[in-house]
């Protein structure tokens, strides 16, 4: 990678200061950029909108208008040859591979070839879809770009045409470009770790792309994974971004159109010095700069590419983060540190793979030493151990430059993981690359507790919630369970249990966490793509439109989503969030501060909790969750939610519910079949909890099936039970319990049926005891209440309605067959008042609403049931059969009519046998099969009219009686099948006597084709015989063993769910007779009468019967709910314990055990070679140091005159073994505090400029050391203050006229470390070499002096009362910001010739206060002077700073006032604050050192 411009490293966003993010959109380049959200559901991207061949046709529209290449305009014939010997230009490219006007006579003849010049953009011809021929049908995407292609273009291309997700984190892979050996077993883990971390975190994998070195290794770990995994799990999105011109069989890839596909050929031996795309990789992007054969050209663009996408901001959840980015690295070689060093230069965190070879083997061994013991000399002797190819031919200068940068790597340890694979208790890659991306999130500066809410919305956008338990839920940090709401909403929109599970365990309460805007927000961020979405939609659009005048509000509000809900759970339950009433806006419970979801500079409101009390509604929030999971098809996350739910059996049936509500209406098949799955889970966890219920108190049982749940909306669990035919629950032996308890009324339900019959007809003997009553007052009375008690309870409602209808029939019959007059008889005016009083009942069962549903209401649900119908078709048939009668013209027709009533009416004898636990399920078995017969008559009426058509007009000519055309099409076609064959049809029964020869003979068919002289048949009769026996064969044999087929099919599969749906259906019958009135018809009239005079007369409202909807009071339903929770808690444990008793599940134990076995036997293996490693290195040093202390005693011996200089032995070379770790007392010691050599004043890139500094290793920072290849470059800015700094340029002459440890005019050049050294007409940097001479960008040659007033104040909390941390008190300081820069900063620094104050503080000070500041200053303490580690410090010039103190003590101080008054950024790019005192405030590093002094001088916290 390449180091990005320092003058653009200011102008990168913070972290967590509310500063805006750049959009992708506001980048310039492609107006339609977007961000896009990534999601672990099925997403209906919108370009599968589109065909294929429309999506190919807007990718070849787009690219070839926003994508170019490089063509080499201008041929010069280059002195070297291609590999065939051909001439070549300088670009590479022989003539013929030019464009024709590149070879023309040029009017740059004879100019030297310049690609920036003679290089020229035009539209790619190269994109589309790649296949490699013969490696398997996988299609990859291709593109090729010009190197000066906008990144944001690139981006684009791939997130909206590629149809890529936005990446939760971007794998940049480096290292060896040549194939190199791994270790089998470190290979393994490296492929596995790799391709895990990309795949559960949705990382994009970028890499050089060709089929070689580390590029090879990755494909092939993409490969495994593909192979082993299911298609569920998704593709490793790997791209490929490597040289266009180093491509071998490019040429395949040239489809100006596009290639969809391009067939792509692997040819690795006759690649020569080129290299092969690899064909395991998804994308490529092919970079160009209009040469051939040069490597390293998509460097830059790669570099570029991937910081702009580390700096999109992706949004999921309500939390947005900047894409994190990691480097991993294999092996490698020059290329490869320079990679690396720029990487941790930009922050960038890397995990350098140990054991892979050369440069990632030299950094891993040292990576653990102080810094000050990475020497030359020690690289040195790593680099002869590691590059032993190569050794001989470095220089000393590169030995130099490496030792440099090794050294600024390491220095950096918080951004550089070396994976030791089996050491340090590491196992997998994938959890070290993303503990280097939280161990580098937690080195970064952040206020107060950002820190660590960043690593927690890395972790749970990665989804590795196992992360997130050993990282950053450990003792270190206490959380809050308030600061887990942002991310408790980021897991649950991105659908991710473990964390929900996670947060919940840590102490997240649902109640305080779902409130009304909580909720609103999760419903504004549902699924695009589940069913739920598209039905709040269509409420949406059908919303009238708010007037112009009305306030903002939210698109979707609470009362659009309770519409949809109580189109799913049924109109039977109340609204479960109202309609808000003009005026009404949810109000703030408590203040709540404003929490800034913030990551990279993007912030989320807080969620505002509603006021209790102003929105009239029961709000659960457990509820609440749970329909928002389930809405989702949301498995895990819905299970997890129902475990804390309260009233958990009506919830596990209204779940189960609304999800068979959804599966009627959900297209995919799928997502169908998920859906009644999760429906019949919630069903039988509903019948568990209830099982144990039940098992646990009968009667406590019963009144949850019962009890009004407010909750959900004002029904009962066997209400939600019915509604979801929910067949399970309701055949359970409680629920059937309770409705033969009911059934019974208040008689025992061992009385015996004929006992009931018997009093029935002879009511006296209800005084003995023959019935038994379940209350002891009507047990043991004798009086009116035991007959009220009797003939109240529906079963004996329900017989005499069986005795009344029969008795009712029989008059019927009577009447019909044998007292049918003219004038109507008594039994006829009886059967009419009997009809009157059965017209009397339905309506009140229409009228009937206890419930309030509304009439409209109540009449789709009388009319839903099939049985109602059939009373309501029987009644106006009877009716208008009873018109016709009273007509003397229509009496017969009336009487026939009335016959065919009586059929009706007898069919309604069918509903009453339903409560016969034998008959009834036969009638369902009926029911069904008349279903299949009507299907049945479609396939039959076919064959039936084709085949009756066909022999009417073979037979007879010019029928015209409709009535014989009927006849002889369907009548006798239908009667053919049961035998009885048409007559002439074969010519044998042929005679006239028995037909019309010319119909005119109404009662005769018409006769047949016929031969008039010889009275013959002269139709074909093999033909129609033929016809007749092929029908025959059709129908009776194949349709009509269909139908039995069908018959039998549905009798077994009823006959399995019997007694089910027996039990199902018998409640029906149970309620109908536990409302009715318990006089039979026509009695009953006496009833309606009764009911009548307190319905219309005495305004008696409605009341549901006790038994089966019951409110309960406020303690007494706290208590059944709190004991059903508690047997829930016991259900689910004894399914956990049923899931470990599966044999299935004990082979996974079992299985995992082994694993972890062999895993833990292999750790000790390596722990053993470890040590036994540690246990030679150790002997090595030791015989190191022995030789050296000999080699000393005998130099010494040799000094003193004894032994002579030829037979001294020379000591022998110290050689590292490989893998040698030098960690040998596992000391971890910390650089940069206390370094003895400034540091950021070595950087080998100049700040704001494209110079780079001399590399100076440590040990040759003092101008003391010698240092002998010293060469630094000379760079002096030219500022635009001219008149105010010294003289620009390398000439002594106008430098010799500068006074040095002198005040030279007005700028005092003495320094406070004392007299400098002053060489070549130049001073010299009392702390050593910085690698570049000249001014640099500061003002002058010598010290530069600044000031830094450090403005402090005690924090203070709202009572005034002095705020501590451990015993301490605190500090607030004044900062100040740039909008450009990272950092906050002191408000001090340089000061202009002749003033006090600084210009930096003038800035945020009104000019009217800058005298009385300056007293401040003069009663300030100085805290520090000296030297300050400043990277824009050169050999010849550097920063010397006064660090002076001034605090506040007293809060009431005017001097305090009139300062905060004061203060006032001149400037709208600049910021300044009060800011808490912490070693994690994201300062510069020197500041912070002044301000650690200031916090120790008035021993408050740091």
């Amino acid at each position: 990678m390449e180091p990005p411009d320092p003058r653009k490293a200011g102008s990168k966003q913070e972290e967590g200061f509310g500063v805006p993010p750049r959009r992708a959109a506001d980048l310039g380049t492609v107006p339609s950029l977007r961000r896009s959200n990534s999601s672990l559901c099925k997403v209906r991207r919108p370009q599968n909108l589109f065909s294929n061949s429309e999506k190919q046709e807007n990718l070849s529209s787009w690219i070839p208008e926003n994508i170019k290449k490089k063509e080499c305009m201008y041929f010069v014939e280059s002195a070297k040859l291609s590999d065939a010997g051909k001439v070549v230009c300088e670009c590479g490219y022989t003539r013929q591979q030019h464009l024709e006007e590149a070879t023309r006579p040029h009017t740059l003849q004879g100019k030297e070839w310049d690609p920036k010049k003679h290089v020229q953009e035009m539209p790619t011809d190269a994109f589309g879809d790649i296949v490699f021929t013969g490696l398997g049908q996988k299609v990859g995407k291709y593109v090729r770009l010009s190197q000066d292609t906008a990144p944001s273009v690139i981006y684009h291309l791939m997130t909206q045409y590629w149809g890529l997700d936005v990446p939760n984190l971007l794998i940049s892979v480096t290292g060896g470009a040549k194939d190199f050996n791994m270790k089998p077993r470190l290979k393994s883990v490296f492929r596995r770790g790799l391709v895990k971390v990309a795949q559960t975190t949705g990382a994009w994998i970028i890499t050089g792309g060709s089929h070689t070195g580390v590029m090879k290794q990755v494909g092939e770990a993409v490969r495994d994974f593909t192979l082993s995994s299911s298609h569920n799990e998704g593709e490793v999105v790997t791209v490929g971004v490597a040289t266009w011109g180093t491509v071998h069989n490019r040429e395949d890839l040239i489809h100006p159109s596009g290639g969809f596909p391009a067939e792509y050929v692997m040819d690795e031996e006759g690649q020569g010095h080129l290299t092969c795309l690899d064909n395991n990789h998804s994308h490529f992007i092919l970079v160009d700069d209009g040469t051939h054969g040069r490597y390293g050209v998509e460097i830059p663009l790669r570099t570029r590419l991937e910081k702009f996408i580390s700096e999109q901001t992706k949004e999921r959840g309500g939390v947005a983060i900047k894409i994190p980015i990691v480097c991993v690295v294999l092996e490698g070689g020059p290329g490869t540190l320079h990679t690396i060093y720029n990487a941790i230069t930009n922050g960038t965190p890397c995990v350098v793979v140990e054991g892979s070879g050369r440069v990632a083997d030299v950094i891993a061994q040292v990576a653990s030493l102080p810094i000050s013991e990475i020497t030359i000399s020690r690289i040195q002797q790593s680099l002869s151990v590691f590059f032993q190819e190569m050794f001989e031919t470095l220089t000393e200068g590169r030995v130099v430059e490496w030792t440099k940068k090794i050294q600024d790597i390491v220095r950096r340890r918080q951004l550089l993981t070396i994976f030791r694979e089996g050491k340090d208790g590491q196992q997998d890659v994938d959890v070290a690359i993303l503990q280097a991306l939280l161990k580098a999130s937690r080195s970064h500066d952040h206020f107060g507790h950002e820190n660590w809410d960043h690593q927690l919305k890395l972790a749970v956008a990665w989804n590795r919630v196992d992360i997130a338990r050993s990282e950053i839920f450990t003792d270190e940090r206490q959380w809050k369970p308030s600061e887990l709401h942002p991310m408790m909403t980021a897991a649950l929109i991105s659908n991710k249990p473990e964390f929900v599970k996670l947060f919940l365990e840590n102490g997240v309460r649902l109640k305080e966490f779902v409130t009304w805007d909580t909720l609103l927000y999760l419903y504004q961020n549902l699924d695009p793509s589940c069913l739920f979405h598209s039905k709040l939609q269509k409420v949406l659009a059908e919303e009238p439109e708010r007037p112009v005048c009305a306030p903002p509000a939210p698109r979707v509000q609470m009362h659009h989503v309770a519409q949809v809900l109580r189109e799913l759970l049924g109109d039977f339950t109340q609204p479960l969030y109202p309609r808000p009433r003009t005026g009404d806006r949810p109000r703030l419970l408590l203040p709540m501060p404003n929490i800034k979801l913030n990551v990279q500079g993007v912030s989320l409101r807080s969620l505002y909790k509603r006021s209790p009390g102003h929105v009239a509604f029961t709000m659960d929030p457990v509820r609440d969750l749970l329909i928002w999971a389930i809405i989702q098809n949301r498995r895990e996350l819905a299970e997890i939610i129902w475990a804390q739910s309260q009233d958990c059996i009506a919830a596990a049936l209204a779940c189960s519910k609304i999800l068979k509500e959804l599966s009627k209406e959900e297209e995919d098949t799928d997502s169908l079949e998920e859906m009644l799955a999760l429906a019949d889970e919630y069903e039988h966890r509903a019948i568990g909890v209830f099982t144990e219920c039940h098992r646990k108190d009968e009667d406590r049982a019963q009144k949850l099936l019962t009890r009004v749940s407010e909750a959900w909306g004002k029904t009962t669990c066997l209400q939600l039970a019915l509604e979801a035919k929910d067949m399970k629950f309701v055949s359970h032996g409680g629920v059937q319990a309770f409705l033969t308890k009911v059934w019974w009324g208040q008689l025992c339900v061992d009385n015996g049926l004929w006992r009931v019959v018997l009093c029935m007809l002879a009511f006296p003997l209800l005084y003995t005891s023959l019935i038994s009553f379940r209350e002891r007052r009507l047990q043991t009375g004798r009086g009116l209440l035991r007959v009220r008690a009797f003939f109240n309870a529906p079963v004996v409602i329900f017989h005499l309605n069986i005795l009344s209808y029969f008795a009712f029939l029989c008059l019927f019959a009577y009447v019909l067959m044998v007292d049918f007059q003219p004038t109507p008889s008594w039994c006829e005016y009886l059967i009419y008042f009997w009809l009157f009083s059965l017209v009397c009942e339905e309506l009140r069962q229409l009228f009937y609403d206890p419930d309030e549903f509304g009439l409209m209401k109540m009449a789709l649900l009388y009319f839903s049931d099939f049985w109602n119908k059939l009373d309501i078709g029987a009644i106006l048939l009877f009716i208008v059969g009873l018109t016709c009668r009273l007509i003397p013209a229509l009496l017969y027709p009336g009487r026939i009519i009335l016959s065919l009533d009586f059929i009706m009416f007898c069919l309604r004898l069918m509903h009453i046998f339903t409560i016969s636990k034998t008959l009834g399920p036969k009638i369902i078995i009926v029911k069904r099969m008349m279903k299949d017969v009507f299907f049945f008559l479609f396939l039959l009426a076919v064959w039936v009219v084709s085949f009756g058509v066909a022999k009417q007009a073979i037979l007879i000519h010019n029928e015209s009686r409709v009535d014989w055309i009927f006849r002889g099409v369907v009548y006798q076609s239908y009667l053919t099948i049961f035998g009885q064959m048409p007559a002439y049809i074969d010519g044998v029964n042929f005679s006239l006597d028995h037909c019309s020869p010319n119909g005119t003979d109404p009662y005769k068919p018409k006769c047949p084709e016929s031969d008039a002289v010889r009275h013959e048949p002269a139709f074909p009769e093999w033909l129609t015989v033929i016809l007749l026996c092929l029908y025959l064969l059709f129908t009776n044999i194949l349709l009509l063993n269909l139908l039995i087929a069908m018959f039998n099919y549905t009798f077994q599969q009823v006959q399995e769910h019997t007694d089910q749906i027996w039990k199902f259906q018998r409640h029906d019958l149970i309620e109908e007779y536990h409302g009715r009135p318990p006089a039979p018809p026509p009695f009953i009239l006496l009833s309606h009468l009764h009911l009548f005079i307190k319905r219309a007369v005495l305004k008696i409202p409605a009341r549901r019967r006790k038994q089966l909807k019951s409110k309960l009071e406020k303690n007494e339903e706290a208590a059944l709910l709190s004991w059903e929770m508690y047997l829930k808690e016991s259900y689910l444990q004894s399914q956990q314990h049923q899931q470990k008793q599966r044999p299935e599940q004990k082979i996974q134990d079992i299985g995992n055990k082994i694993s972890t076995v062999v895993d833990l036997l292999e750790m000790e293996s390596l722990k053993r070679s470890g040590s036994t490693g540690q246990r030679l290195a150790s002997l090595e040093e030791q015989v190191a140091q022995m030789s050296r202390a000999l080699h000393w005693v005998v130099k010494a011996l040799r000094d003193s005159g004894f032994g002579s200089e030829e037979g001294v032995p020379a000591p022998a070379p110290q050689k590292a073994s490989e893998g040698q770790d030098l960690e040998l007392d596992g000391r971890q010691k910390e650089e940069g505090v206390g370094d003895p050599h400034h540091v950021s004043a070595r950087h080998l890139l100049y700040p704001s400029s494209h110079v780079s500094r001399f590399p100076v290793p440590n040990e040759k920072v003092p101008w003391e050391t010698e240092f002998l290849i010293y060469d630094p470059p000379f760079y002096t800015d030219d500022r635009k203050d001219k008149g105010l700094v010294d003289p620009v340029g390398n000439a002594l002459e106008p430098l010799s006229r500068i006074s040095y440890n002198a005040v030279d005019g007005p700028t005092d050049r003495r320094s406070f470390h004392g007299v400098y050294a002053v060489q070549d007409g130049l001073p010299l940097n009392p702390m050593g070499r910085t690698g570049l001479r000249g001014r640099g960008a500061l003002r002058c040659f010598g010290p530069n002096h600044t000031l830094q007033p450090v403005i402090t104040r005690w924090r203070r909390n709202q009572d005034g009362a002095i705020c501590r941390k451990s015993i301490k008190k605190m500090l607030e300081v004044l900062v100040v910001k740039h909008s450009l820069s990272e950092h906050w900063a002191l408000p001090g620094g340089s000061r202009d010739p002749g003033e006090i104050l600084p210009r930096k503080l003038k800035q945020v000070l009104r000019r009217e206060f800058w005298s009385s500041f300056q007293n401040l200053l003069t009663q300030g303490t100085e805290v520090y002077k000296g030297y300050v580690d400043d990277p824009r410090n050169t050999d010849n010039a550097w920063i010397e700073t006064v660090a002076i103190s001034i605090h506040f003590s007293d809060q009431s101080d005017t001097d305090l006032k009139r300062l905060n008054s004061h203060l006032h950024a001149c400037d709208p790019g600049t910021a300044v604050r009060w800011q808490v005192v912490d070693k994690r405030i994201p300062l510069y590093a020197n500041h912070k050192a002044i301000l650690q002094k200031v916090a120790a001088l008035y021993g408050a916290f740091y």
